[in-house]
């Protein structure tokens, strides 16, 4: 007797807990599983998941890195990944509506060379802070990193000072700044703008820390305690503010936009009336 023949792509294997799934009902369930194990989606199904009608203006969509260092088969290496995956390089930025409010929104995409950070995500980032600054809006930011991209050496640590720098001046401003650490979040990432939100979410199992555990232990010479740098342990110890489902992102992302407006309205209110008041 033949077996059955499963059109490919019809399921997808859990990671977890081995059992297959219908793929249209792992993309209605915002790809989890029953298991909770949570499969990494890219920059445009994350957009999809949380701005309005998917009613998104991307950024500086062709901005990408000129390969600065000249290094060895990494030009060949960027066109190939470019290639697969559709992204010009690991971060796609722009303005949305959020629960119809207006945002910047920041995607890092972990398929584009394991989302590490180079010269051209820096510049994106710093980018879209200087927008939001000059327009008065509200940041978000998807982490999803293995940190600096090492190909692009001395460069690609320059920008952890030149996000956080915008991210400071942006703060500065008293505009909200909502990071969402997603798995993975590590390296130069986790060490610059990832920890510097006003609001630090995290979706469960995150992975997030500087270096890995394996490193960590080595150096140490210890072994580290069960579900270190993963999304709850953080929680636990201050580091995070909320671990947040992915089927509740988005209403918790438009209700926090929706407070900071209207602290802002209170605020303005507030200074006005004092303006107004007899000397």
């Amino acid at each position: 007797m033949e077996k059955p023949v499963v059109p490919q792509g019809i399921m997808t294997k859990c990671p977890r807990c081995g059992k297959p799934i219908y793929t249209k009902l792992l993309l209605k369930n915002l790809k989890t599983c029953e298991c909770g194990y949570y499969f990494k989606v890219s920059a445009y199904e994350r957009l999809a998941m949380i701005i309005d009608n998917n009613d998104f203006k991307e950024f500086d969509p062709q901005l990408f890195t000129r390969d600065p260092l000249d290094f060895p088969g990494y030009g060949d290496k960027l066109v190939k990944t470019q290639l697969q995956t559709g992204l010009v390089d690991g971060l796609v930025t722009g303005l949305g509506r959020i629960e119809g409010e207006p945002v910047m929104v920041g995607i890092m995409d972990s398929s584009f060379f394991m989302g590490s950070m180079g010269t051209a995500i820096g510049e994106k980032l710093t980018r879209m802070f200087e927008r939001a600054i000059k327009e008065h809006l509200p940041v978000i930011i998807f982490t999803a990193s293995g940190g600096a991209r090492m190909q692009e050496g001395i460069f690609s640590l320059m920008q952890m000072a030149k996000v956080s720098a915008a991210a400071a001046r942006h703060s500065e401003e008293g505009l909200l700044y909502i990071t969402v650490l997603t798995d993975p979040t590590t390296g130069g990432v986790t060490a610059s703008f990832a920890m510097l939100g006003d609001v630090i979410l995290a979706e469960p199992g995150a992975l997030i820390g500087f270096a890995g555990p394996r490193v960590i232990e080595q150096t140490i010479g210890q072994k580290l305690p069960e579900g270190f740098q993963r999304a709850e342990f953080l929680l636990e110890h201050g580091f995070v503010d909320r671990i947040v489902e992915r089927h509740e992102l988005k209403s918790t992302l438009g209700a926090l936009l929706k407070l900071h407006r209207q602290h802002d309205l209170h605020k303005a209110e507030a200074m006005e009336l004092a303006g107004n008041e007899p000397g």
